[in-house]
């Protein structure tokens, strides 16, 4: 790179102010430096692209480098349920009086999974969760009601004495 001092700095600007005038140095001063700030963008500009792009293959590979050891552990544990599998059916073979073959090209999902059985509980019904004089007071229905006796119990009584 180029050493620049101050005495050169100071030699450099006196050739210009020699060259180009005191009344135009100021104006290309400032072309200069804009135009060397728009250089220094485009340099950061063009190695945070270059840094991009070397990160981005580093991803890549350790992506691929990742697939490739998740494909082995896949297919680590796939032989060793299908030993497991294998050696289940043999040791199970004669305890429930027929006997069984393993068949290794058989997917996991025909094997049949268990059945569930919910507890007894019915968690959906909380009868008496809430109790009866706060439903009274905040005015919960406790009852059901048809529609015309909803009317008839809330139909403003008339006087009987005609106006």
């Amino acid at each position: 790179m180029i050493d620049l001092g101050i005495s050169k700095l100071a030699l450099i600007g006196a050739v210009a102010l020699i060259v180009i005038g005191p009344e135009k140095l100021p104006r290309v001063a400032r072309t200069v430096g804009a135009l060397l700030g728009k250089a220094q963008r485009y340099v950061s500009d063009v190695k945070a692209e270059v840094s991009r792009s070397m990160e981005l293959e580093e991803l890549k590979k350790m992506k691929d480098t990742m697939t490739e050891a998740a494909r082995d552990v896949g297919a680590t544990v796939q032989g060793g349920v299908n030993d497991f599998e294998k050696s289940w059916s043999d040791a199970t073979a004669g305890l429930d009086g027929t006997s069984t073959s393993y068949d290794a090209n058989a997917p996991l999902g025909s094997l049949e999974p268990p059945v569930y059985k919910h507890p007894k509980k019915n968690w959906r019904l909380k009868q008496k969760a809430m109790p009866q004089w706060f439903k009274a007071r905040t005015g919960v229905r406790t009852r059901t009601q048809s529609g015309a006796a909803r009317v008839a119990r809330f139909r403003p009584r008339s006087s009987s004495a005609p106006r």
